[in-house]
């Protein structure tokens, strides 16, 4: 790789690093998140030498603003780019993240509330957003794999996902392919995306989001649950609770790891203290009664 001995983080040097990414088929989603981590840093290094010492006075302010997980994926993003580079004393360690036991409760959406939310986007007319959250939460995709529900997917009852560098199939219910082709051809979408703007471009993830937050607000479900991704944990929640097999939904899901897959299905705390409640391993008597009873 290139070698530039003056070190100045420069708007130039990140295209040729996301240029780069993208030769190396690196998704188009990984490939704007890095650019978005690289330009703040950019404008935190304000035309100053990059130094390792910067790096980590950079480091310690996003760790008291965000999320350790959304850090590291920011120093992952770094990281890349002082690799290409050759600044490789640069590199900043990442933030040892020891993994939850529970999915927190208050962002967990139960499958009440994911109805309440689809049953109100019916009843107030808001047909697209309704059958968006419907097709998420039955296939388990995720919201970038929306534009490969088709006409003709709907048609053959499933669709071919190709999303980071792996193509799998989705398999669609036949209730949901029906209302599919039932929403394509009121609309007169007779081929290709079926959700679609109405110039016919994919439907953009910041419109989903916005609409399902609307939605949340209209539906009375806390707006801290509803996202889209939380639909494929719902998904993948349901499907582990009736099946048991951990491996099936990793292929499912799409994922390499089969870590990845246990925090999908993750029980929330509220959940685990029923079943600790009901292994009644406290002997102590509770107003003056035995609970052993």
């Amino acid at each position: 790789m290139k070698n530039n001995q003056d070190r100045m983080m420069t708007a130039q040097k990140i295209r040729e690093y996301c240029k780069w990414l993208e030769h190396c088929e690196r998704s188009r989603d990984t490939i704007q998140r890095y650019a978005y981590h690289l330009t703040n840093f950019m404008e935190f290094a304000n035309n100053r030498p990059v130094r390792k010492e910067m790096v980590v006075c950079w480091k310690s302010i996003l760790r008291e603003n965000m999320a350790p997980v959304t850090v590291n994926g920011a120093l992952a993003a770094l990281n890349g780019f002082f690799k290409f580079w050759s600044w490789q004393d640069c590199k900043a360690k990442f933030l040892k993240i020891t993994r939850n036991a529970f999915y927190p409760e208050s962002r967990e959406l139960s499958k009440q509330e994911y109805q309440r939310l689809v049953k109100t986007a019916a009843e107030s007319g808001k047909e697209r957003i309704c059958l968006v959250l419907e097709t998420i939460c039955s296939s388990g995709i995720r919201v970038s794999e929306l534009p490969y529900i088709t006409v003709e997917a709907a048609g053959k009852g499933q669709a071919e996902v190709d999303c980071k560098g792996r193509i799998r199939t989705v398999l669609l219910t036949k209730r949901l392919c029906k209302v599919l082709l039932d929403y394509a051809g009121k609309k007169g979408i007779e081929r290709g995306m079926i959700f679609v703007t109405r110039s016919g471009r994919a439907l953009d993830r910041s419109n989903i989001w916005r609409e399902m937050k609307a939605l949340g607000l209209e539906a009375g479900v806390d707006r801290e649950k509803v996202f889209p991704h939380n639909l494929r944990h719902l998904f993948a929640r349901t499907y582990y609770a009736m099946t048991k097999d951990l491996s099936k939904l990793a292929d499912i899901l799409g994922h390499r790891d089969i870590n990845t897959t246990r925090i999908y299905t993750m029980e929330s705390g509220s959940e685990h203290r029923k079943q600790l409640e009901r292994m009644r391993l406290i002997l102590t008597p509770y107003n003056g009664m035995s609970l052993l009873l």
